[in-house]
């Protein structure tokens, strides 16, 4: 097992960083997969969330549910992921995150995130121990002094699933103000049940997701490469007339 994940003794936490503009934190964002073990003081961690839980959501619903995850719990909560998942075992998700059937041009961009990951870690094609060790690194929280898990009311329709996204996002955003960056993590949801027995979480909750939030390691390969953005003229189409109506028959 990669040691960083069995090594969660956290360093002292670093002061604030310059505060950035919200087009700067949201260019700036993205997912890290390894984190330094710089400490996460509590109050910006509840700063970060407040902040979050300004989105927007329908008549004010508010969806969401966070467990924050440091220290001992964290640390614990973790290793017996890792074994989990090192070990092969998982459980069938409550919810399919990606579609059962893999099309275009979804496949490609699936295919080249994974394949530019792995070429930054020297991961081969065939190399199937060390891409499996580096999965099991997400229930590590990628070493992240600050995990968190996600949950929502199983009874709640998908205009709450709209809603939490921009929670999430706002997650995500916020912590770049701090200079903190995150990681969203779906993995999580192949090990619902125990997390859930841990964590004491209600029958009537179900896992959403996983984020890690911490200092990422500048030094770490798989924190250099970047993803791939379509161009505009990919997704944007730009309305000059409308369609006009059938002749009557």
């Amino acid at each position: 097992m990669d040691q960083r994940c069995t090594d969660f003794t956290p360093a002292p936490p670093t002061s604030r960083a310059a505060p950035m503009s919200a087009l700067d934190a949201i260019g700036s964002r993205r997912a890290v997969r390894a984190f330094l073990p710089t400490a996460v003081a509590p109050e910006t961690i509840d700063r970060i969330l407040e902040i979050a839980a300004r989105a927007p959501s329908g008549t004010n619903m508010q969806p969401w549910q966070v467990w924050v995850l440091t220290g001992a719990p964290l640390a614990a909560l973790s290793q017996e992921l890792v074994a989990r998942a090192r070990a092969g075992e998982s459980e069938q998700p409550a919810y399919a995150y990606y579609p059962k059937q893999w099309r275009e041009p979804y496949l490609s961009r699936r295919r080249k995130v994974g394949w530019d990951l792995y070429g930054a870690l020297n991961i081969g094609r065939s190399d199937a121990e060390r891409m499996s060790a580096q999965h099991a690194r997400n229930f590590c929280f990628f070493d992240a002094p600050v995990g968190l898990i996600f949950t929502i009311d199983r009874d709640l329709e998908l205009g709450s699933w709209l809603d939490y996204g921009m929670f999430l996002e706002n997650i995500m955003v916020a912590a770049r103000a701090f200079g903190l960056d995150t990681c969203p993590q779906a993995a999580f949801i192949h090990h619902a049940s125990i997390i859930a027995h841990r964590l004491a979480i209600p029958d009537e909750q179900m896992l959403v997701c996983g984020m890690a939030l911490g200092h990422a390691d500048p030094n770490a390969p798989e924190n250099r490469f970047a993803t791939v953005r379509e161009p505009l003229s990919a997704f944007v189409r730009r309305v000059e007339h409308l369609v006009p109506d059938l002749p009557a028959t």
